[in-house]
């Protein structure tokens, strides 16, 4: 737990004790004039509670009759999809399987056991609490002093002594009995399998379906209490040449200096001249064929990703992921997954190949692969489960995966076809980041592990790749780690921000706190980073105006940030900021108007035609009317592109290239794939070429 969460959790404790000296002094009629009452021939009530979850504030009805806690609605929260709150499917209807959120289960499991002493989920941790609170307030509202003997919270404030406040034997005994530990010991048999799968996220899931596919029984080991891992958390972006889409765009003079700037450099090997020749001969057909329409290819995807990472990756293994890319998204879009009909440039991505998912954040791909799993009796999920070591138990292949589920219960999963890691990245892992963060990465002048995170805590820890050096595995480019742009100013977090922040760089423009460009807003990420870190606080804001096709209309009701927050939390918050006029909005943000609308007015001069003092070649939208709308941002550690060496076949290899046998790896536990940068748009790809290829050859090799 960070320590943000632990001054709030300290601050609720107090909080409640303070309410209890209070309802000292106040008579029980008094007390229920608080809360929503409902009296039935049962002598039911209902007590309304709320306290602050992750996202901001949860609050629940609690129904009691005769000391018995009936029932517990949650009637308000704004928690992540599949994390803190429920995940749903296409329609709104809830994924019942891959483990259940702390909006749903936390109430169940106090209603079940009639004690707030219950165990948080696994990875939603403040969520938990959150519930746990609340029900607290309203146990406290309805005259039980809960907050007595400290329940429902972690950390108890120095200032709060339970000693001097006095509690009657009648009431610490119910008070007691609530707070009774929830029993949820649980008999743990070994299981047998053909593939196994460690890690419940976005490879992981692709890799089971995929193995699923291919014939195989899978299990899916998911340390949290839910799967998702960071591809809930991710911008729900995905490239992949799609010429239908993209002749709707147009190829201009800049675009096309782009690709013959990159013909023109020099290879670095046979494989990467082939590319190059490759692209070239596409390149003069389509200004014979079409010149007016975007050229894209699969190739040229393939050299911008190769390029794009400093031309360090392993060129056969780009070619997998790009050539791959197309199929592998009418794969999931008949899983279910479903995108917007158009293309844009993802920030990082450098083309307009871009494909938006229409659910917030990267919950359209794990609820529609948890809709295929549901039916699909051939995937076991097993979540509050971590792996701890992978083995070659009595054979020359790696076959067995040693596991401790959140009770300390140990056993074994055997994997009589393959195992694959799926378990993500270390970005997370602090310690991990600083050691990697050596005198070979671009980052080594600055202290990484000070700098937030877009990732889940709980989740790119490293582990996977820890455990496949364990039997033997080669790591490659562990120094190679990415940082982004798009943290919010609370915790880094990729969230709360205007859908056209990720997937509209065609029409906003990046201001530092003086209202000035620094960069090109269209260009490589450490780029882009390394510019906002020389800029006054290492902060900057990404700019909007009412102007272009991807502007939704910021005051309509229906509003809401990338991941489904309404305008009215995002303003009072300060994840935005509005001024209908340029002067309303420098005011806000305490700028030079004048400096503002020089810079607006030389953005819009490019736009027509002149040349970017920054480079940027991407231009399709002036910023001429109100409302301007200003997202504050900084740069987090997001992406770590090394990690366990593998092949095209997702073959895990050993220091001497050779594979290790029944040993597979997707995602972001992998290197070797993205080089020095990886362009945006990328890792999604990413986790679902290299895990249908990984369950794919797990099933049948």
């Amino acid at each position: 737990m960070n320590n943000y969460l632990r001054k709030v959790y300290s601050t609720i404790a107090m909080v409640l004790s303070l309410s209890l000296l209070i309802s000292c002094t106040t008579s029980v009629s008094n007390k229920t004039n608080e809360t929503k009452e409902t009296v039935s021939a049962s002598s039911e009530k209902t007590y309304h509670g709320v306290s602050l979850g992750y996202n901001g504030s949860i609050e629940v009805d609690v129904i009691i009759d005769n000391d018995i806690i009936k029932d517990i609605i949650v009637t308000s929260e704004k928690e992540t999809p599949g994390i803190g709150g429920p995940l749903t499917d296409n329609k709104g209807n809830a994924i019942k399987v891959g483990g259940e959120s702390p909006i749903t289960l936390v109430p169940k499991m106090i209603v079940d056991n009639q004690s707030i002493n219950v165990d948080a989920v696994s990875g939603a941790t403040a969520t938990s609490y959150g519930i746990l609170h609340a029900v607290s307030d309203a146990l406290i509202k309805a005259n039980y002093r809960v907050d007595a003997v400290s329940a429902a919270t972690e950390i108890v404030s120095p200032d709060y002594k339970p000693a001097e406040v006095n509690i009657s034997d009648e009431e610490r005994a119910l008070l007691n009995k609530w707070l009774i530990k929830a029993n949820y010991e649980i008999n743990r048999e070994n299981i047998n399998s053909d593939v196994v799968v460690i890690g419940g996220g976005g490879a992981g899931l692709a890799a089971a379906i995929s193995a699923s596919e291919n014939g195989a029984k899978v299990v899916v080991i998911e340390k949290n209490g839910e799967v998702g891992g960071d591809t809930l958390v991710c911008g729900a972006i995905y490239n992949a040449p799609n010429t239908d889409l993209q002749k709707q765009i147009e190829m201009n003079n800049i675009k096309e200096e782009v690709v013959e700037k990159a013909l023109s450099e020099t290879p670095v090997n046979e494989e990467h001249k082939k590319l190059i020749d490759t692209v070239k001969t596409q390149l003069e057909e389509h200004k014979k064929n079409n010149p007016s329409e975007l050229f894209d290819s699969k190739e040229w995807y393939a050299l911008q990703t190769f390029n794009g990472g400093d031309k360090k990756a392993n060129l056969s293994l780009v070619k997998t992921l790009c050539f791959n890319s197309y199929d592998c998204l009418n794969w999931i879009k008949n899983i279910g997954v479903s995108f917007y009909d158009y293309i844009s440039q993802g920030a990082g991505s450098l083309w307009e190949r871009t494909h938006t998912n229409k659910s917030p954040m990267g919950t359209g791909f794990i609820s529609n692969y948890l809709k295929k799993i549901e039916s699909d009796s051939n995937i076991q999920i097993v979540t509050n489960t971590t792996a701890t070591a992978i083995e070659k138990k009595d054979s020359d292949r790696v076959n067995v995966v040693k596991c401790v589920d959140k009770y300390g219960n140990e056993f074994e999963v055997t994997a009589n076809k393959g195992v694959i890691i799926a378990t993500g990245g270390f970005s997370a892992n602090a310690s991990m980041i600083d050691l990697y963060n050596n005198e070979n990465s671009k980052w080594k002048d600055i202290a990484l592990k000070d700098i937030p995170t877009t990732n889940r805590k709980t989740v790119s820890n490293g582990s996977g790749i820890e455990m496949g050096a364990s039997v033997g595995a080669d790591i490659v480019d562990m120094s190679e780690i990415q940082l982004l742009y798009l943290g919010n100013l609370a915790d880094g977090q990729l969230t709360k921000y205007p859908p056209r922040c990720v997937n509209g760089t065609d029409q906003v423009i990046f201001i530092n706190k003086n209202g000035e460009r620094f960069t090109n807003e269209g260009g490589r990420r450490d780029d882009i980073c390394k510019a906002i870190l020389n800029e006054p606080d290492k902060m900057f804001y990404i700019l909007e105006s009412g102007d272009g096709d991807k502007y939704i209309d910021i005051h309509s009701e229906d509003f809401k940030s990338a991941d489904g927050f309404s305008l009215k939390y995002l303003e009072e918050n300060n994840y935005i900021y509005i001024g209908e006029t340029l002067d309303e909005l420098a005011e806000k943000l305490n700028m030079d108007v004048n400096v503002l609308k020089n810079t607006i007015d030389e953005f819009n001069s490019c736009v027509d035609g002149k040349t970017d003092k920054y480079g940027r070649t991407l231009f399709s939208t002036k910023l001429e009317k109100g409302p301007y709308v200003a997202t504050p941002r900084q740069v987090s550690v997001h992406h770590t592109m090394g990690g366990l060496k593998i092949d095209e076949r997702a073959h895990v290899l050993d220091k001497n290239g050779e594979v290790i046998k029944a040993l597979y790896a997707a995602g972001e536990v992998t290197g070797g794939i993205h080089g020095g940068n990886r362009l945006g748009g990328n890792a999604v790809v990413d986790t679902v070429v290299f895990g249908k290829i990984a369950g794919g050859n797990a099933a049948t090799e």
